[in-house]
């Protein structure tokens, strides 16, 4: 491994390594929230946990993986790079197959905080994470802020789509129970 490749990724370690678990382990919670789903007396459609649980699960499992890339002995920033840019398209990809789940799926109807949780912030994140891995073999020190922003949007979107989840479900239990 080159030398400035190991210090400039050694000095965001420690970040990746608890945004990689925190991502691992809010994955592991995500579950207990579809047993919830499962448990409810509302029955949904694989279509919409497909359109609103599941990218959940990817977008945690995407900060596991970018804090993964960004912990291994790599030799080189530009393959850092490759790897990074590959989850990107991959997750650019998949945000565009969320958006047409959520408009396929007819048990619920998405409102803008829907959308935007679900399509438009995913989207920019990936989209920073593409743009980032393009720059890092000559913006190294710049460009792992972005990546950083990128793993930590993701993060934050997954924990307000499960919390989300999970007050939905409350409430429309409260209301079959009350009928």
């Amino acid at each position: 491994m080159e030398e400035g490749t190991r210090s400039i990724l050694a000095a965001w370690e420690t970040f990746y390594v608890i945004v990689g678990s925190a991502g691992a382990a809010l994955t592991g919670l995500q579950f207990v929230v579809i047993a919830l789903v499962a448990g409810s007396r509302r029955q949904s459609t694989s279509r919409e946990i497909a359109a609103f649980g599941t990218p959940t699960i990817l977008h945690f499992c995407a900060v596991l993986l970018i804090g993964a890339i960004l912990t291994a002995p790599w030799r080189s920033l530009s393959s850092v790079a490759l790897a990074l840019g590959a989850c990107g398209v991959a997750g650019v990809v998949y945000a565009v197959i969320v958006v047409s789940r959520a408009r396929r799926q007819t048990g619920y109807k998405p409102v803008f905080e829907d959308w935007l949780w679900h399509a438009v912030l995913p989207l920019i994140a990936y989209l920073t994470l593409i743009i980032a891995s393009t720059l890092l073999p000559s913006y190294a020190q710049r460009v792992l802020f972005a990546v950083g922003v990128s793993a930590l949007l993701l993060l934050f979107i997954g924990i307000h789509n499960a919390w989300d989840t999970v007050t939905y479900i409350a409430i429309e239990f409260r209301k079959s129970s009350e009928d």
